[in-house]
């Protein structure tokens, strides 16, 4: 087995048909079905059975297809790392972030693009749990996400602790008269509640602390996107309970923030990276912005 070989079955087990795998490696089908054939014959096992149109893996190429992904990603950040050595930062970087944490981004995107305008990047938006997931199948770089987050997979630097914040349509929070709400009163009010599509988040946090204080809020709805929770706040379809930063980037009108008096809720936020993965240099620098960030912003200041 060659290398030749192996990229094109992992090129045809990727893309489910002989015909695409064809197109994308700008080769005539009949070599490429002989090239697996061949691939077959000297392994003694059968790689792939035809379904119809569709290709799918055996248990044996299941296990060859694993071992060939992490090869070739090894392979790509191995060729990343050695063309990085002496040069300057370029290429792409790829970033997701949660909706509710994008404040961090835009203001340190400036800033990097202006010190390495060769590096482009590519943004992409999820919950905590779906990017974590981009992570693993090295479809991004780095991701922004909410904790909690099972993160033996990851290295992390934290970013500092924030408070939720209640928000209400304008007009429910006048009769309040004040900056701040309790919890008894949030549970009165219909809730419009993040939750994310899988695993533990802010969700069961706050349903948590409702429990502490012996409260059964009224949910109304839970969604993963906080855009449009805001936006049915702003439309007085019920009230949230959202961290403080999101309301950064909010330009709605109609809407009212209230700390929360009696049930302090703190919103924990990361910037994680895969361990077992090489981090390019634009990476490694775009990250030591949050490090750094205070000094970046004055530096900056001045220099405007």
């Amino acid at each position: 087995m060659d290398m030749r070989q192996l990229r094109y079955f992992y090129t045809i087990a990727t893309e489910g048909q002989i015909t695409k795998a064809a197109n994308k490696l700008h080769m005539a089908q009949p070599p490429l079905s002989q090239s697996l054939k061949a691939l077959e014959k000297e392994l003694g096992v059968t790689l792939l059975e035809r379904n119809g149109r569709k290709i799918e893996l055996t248990t044996a190429g299941k296990v060859l297809y694993n071992k060939a992904n992490h090869f070739f990603n090894y392979l790509e950040e191995t060729i990343t790392e050695v063309r990085e050595t002496g040069e300057g930062l370029k290429g792409n970087l790829s970033i997701g972030c949660v909706k509710s944490a994008f404040s961090h981004i835009p203001d340190r995107m400036k800033v990097f693009r202006e010190k390495y305008p060769d590096v482009t990047f590519e943004l992409r938006e999820g919950d905590s749990y779906l990017l974590a997931e981009d992570l693993k199948n090295r479809e991004i770089d780095l991701a922004i996400i909410r904790l909690p987050l099972e993160m033996d997979a990851f290295s992390s630097y934290f970013l500092p602790d924030e408070n939720y914040v209640a928000v209400l349509p304008a007009k429910w929070a006048t009769p309040y008269n004040t900056a701040t709400i309790t919890m008894e009163k949030l549970a009165e009010l219909p809730l419009l509640l993040l939750r994310r599509i899988s695993g533990i988040g802010q969700y069961e946090l706050i349903l948590n602390k409702f429990k502490k204080h012996t409260l059964n809020p009224n949910i109304v709805t839970v969604c993963p996107d906080v855009d449009m929770i805001l936006e049915l706040v702003s439309k007085e379809v019920g009230a949230s309970i959202v961290p403080e930063s999101t309301l950064k980037k909010v330009n709605l009108s109609g809407i009212t923030s209230l700390a929360i008096k009696d049930g302090t809720l703190i919103s924990r936020s990361s910037i994680i990276w895969l361990k077992d993965r090489y981090l390019s240099k634009s990476a490694k620098h775009f990250i030591e912005l949050f490090h750094n960030w205070d000094d970046t912003v004055e530096h900056h200041v001045k220099t405007d």
